[in-house]
């Protein structure tokens, strides 16, 4: 005798998707108003990387079902790559310190 199997699976409004799609649509308008007016230097970069991590957030919490997770195996998604962005922090602070200290005090210089 086969049992009909029950899915117990979360569904999740279609509104929700569309609506981030939409988000998207717009943090994707921002990011390219961004070489459309031309913005130079620290702001260009820091809005290009922003844009981009809030359309990556919402791609994994929404679209990968991430928002929906246990604690954690979010943690273990995304602890990671935060730290790994700790780590490139702290190398780039040494090569400062490190660049620093040899123009300082050679006397040759690069």
């Amino acid at each position: 005798m086969a049992h009909a199997q029950t899915h117990s699976g979360q569904q999740h409004p279609v509104k929700l998707y569309l609506l981030v799609w939409g988000l998207l649509f717009v943090l994707s308008t921002f990011s390219y108003l961004v070489d459309y007016f031309a913005i130079q230097g620290y702001a260009r970069w820091f809005l290009i990387l922003f844009f981009m991590v809030l359309k990556a957030g919402l791609i994994v919490a929404v679209f990968m079902h991430m928002a929906w997770e246990r604690l954690a195996f979010v943690y273990a998604i995304l602890v990671p790559p935060v730290l790994v962005l700790v780590f490139v922090a702290m190398m780039v602070s040494e090569s400062n310190y490190t660049i620093f200290t040899r123009l300082t005090f050679s006397s040759v210089g690069l």
